[in-house]
């Protein structure tokens, strides 16, 4: 099935974008999760936490310890939120400010966690009079709860473990994705705990009725948008595969159809999360960006393969029917001010831009492409890019070399010339530009270290990040 010049370039179908979140939404959703903390903090006060703090070493410990573990549960519940997929937090953040406060939450909130357990058994010993594993022990098993909590404990600890970056790098997407979700089984066993034992759940009606509410607000949102509003797009889109085309050697991109796609509110340059129902492993999503903006009802991911999903994504075979999650992620148009572009792409990166210069209405001359890859035959997408050029007056620079020996988003061959005099030569002007990166982390970092280098303001830059 030939799909690719027509679906591409052809006549558009109006699409239905929603609007970008008003900026004061940003206020509102830091103030919400400053007051929890808040609120936290003032209940911990209300139930004689500052008292038993000055009461003595056991008590004033077993105090800390509860605040530690309040804070803690209010900072996981707050992670659950922010990665929800709640739209209007989607489309104000972003993908990659999202991921970076999640990780901030998390790696707090672990560790509070780990100072509620250390200090309250100190406490707990200090009162009793008797040592620290014989306490632990007779928390553990005696407590109501307390069984479920330490399952909690060591499903965040690998959750934890697996999320630094040195342990991350050795996993496959697929793998820590799925260790990832356990993270959510933990937040539901340690919730026993503190109904059944908290001090502050167990004595105070304003508590629990604070509790109750912001551990509802958390379930409400998971279930709306990361299950529900995907479950209901993808029963009325009826997405499946049209067609799979080999791009470049373990790039290929596929072509999928469905009804009414012109109402399926995403744009060029956003992402999905795709399940494709093709045998077992079907129910683990994969993050693929669009790579052409959808054309009636048709639209174009391309994937690289870097593991178990991606590398079977080029054995799929039209009629496989997908479900979809999102669209999520920033790098559209919508933040183009009208002016002259330049797009940094390394490797797959230059997925979602090849979708925003089909669709972005630029003049002649005034779009300059910087395509990064290893060698000639990554280059994806040479045909298309070349027909860009003649037909839209795209420019077109490849970058083909192996990695540089210091950070840079330069090849080799090219680093003995400062990354943001490169970028001027390359693009002169960018610094009035609007910027595009996508790219491997550490290849962003040094894409924008450039930027900022040649005077590009970071208010100008938008960018996109792969991690795998």
């Amino acid at each position: 099935m030939n799909v690719s010049r027509t679906a591409v370039a052809g006549p558009r179908t109006p699409r239905r974008t929603l609007p970008a979140a008003p900026a004061w939404w940003a206020d509102v959703a830091g103030g919400a999760a400053a007051l929890s903390l808040l609120v936290v903090t003032a209940l911990w006060t209300a139930g004689r936490g500052v008292q038993e703090l000055l009461g003595g070493p056991a008590t004033g410990l077993t105090s800390l310890g509860r605040l530690a573990g309040l804070v803690s549960a209010d900072l996981m519940l707050v992670q659950v939120v922010l990665m929800a997929r709640v739209p209007l937090i989607e489309r104000r953040f972003g993908q990659d400010r999202i991921a970076r406060w999640h990780r901030l939450t998390g790696f707090t909130s672990f560790h509070l966690l780990l100072a509620h357990v250390l200090l309250t058994v100190l406490g707990y010993a200090g009162t009793a009079r008797r040592g620290v594993l014989a306490e632990t022990w007779d928390l553990v098993v005696t407590y109501p709860g307390m069984l479920l909590a330490t399952a909690a404990l060591a499903l965040l600890v690998l959750v934890v473990v697996t999320s630094v970056r040195a342990a991350r790098r050795r996993l496959r997407y697929e793998s820590w994705h799925l260790l990832h979700l356990y993270a959510y089984l933990g937040v539901a066993l340690a919730l026993p705990h503190q109904l059944w034992t908290g001090a502050d759940f167990v004595a105070s009606p304003l508590a629990r009725a604070y509790w109750w509410t912001v551990y509802l607000l958390a379930l409400a949102s998971v279930l709306v948008w990361r299950l529900g509003l995907p479950a209901w797009r993808s029963l009325r889109h009826r997405i499946e595969v049209a067609a799979v085309v080999t791009e470049a050697p373990g790039i290929t991109s596929v072509w999928l159809r469905g009804r009414h796609l012109h109402r399926l509110p995403v744009r060029a340059g956003q992402f999905l999360l795709w399940r494709f129902l093709d045998g077992p492993g079907w129910s683990r999503a994969h993050p693929y960006s669009l790579s052409a903006p959808p054309n009636g009802d048709l639209m174009r991911i391309t994937v690289k393969d870097l593991g178990d999903g991606s590398a079977r994504v080029a054995a799929l075979r039209p009629g496989t029917r997908v479900l979809v999650e999102g669209p999520y992620g920033r790098l559209t148009g919508e933040h183009w001010r009208g002016g002259g572009i330049t797009m940094l792409a390394c490797g797959v990166g230059i997925t979602p831009l090849l979708a925003l210069l089909w669709e972005l209405p630029y003049a002649p001359g005034q779009a300059v492409l910087l395509h990064r890859a290893r060698t000639p035959a990554d280059l994806a997408f040479r045909a298309e890019l070349d027909r860009l050029a003649a037909e839209r007056g795209l420019v077109v620079h490849h970058l083909v070399g192996p990695r540089a020996t210091r950070p840079s988003w330069l090849p080799a061959y090219a680093e003995g010339l400062p990354d943001a005099e490169a970028l001027r030569r390359l693009s002169p002007g960018v610094a009035g530009h609007d910027v595009f990166l996508c790219g491997p982390d550490g290849w962003v970092d040094a894409a924008r270290a450039a930027t900022r280098a040649a005077g590009v303001p970071d208010a100008h830059v938008h960018h996109e990040r792969f991690a795998w």
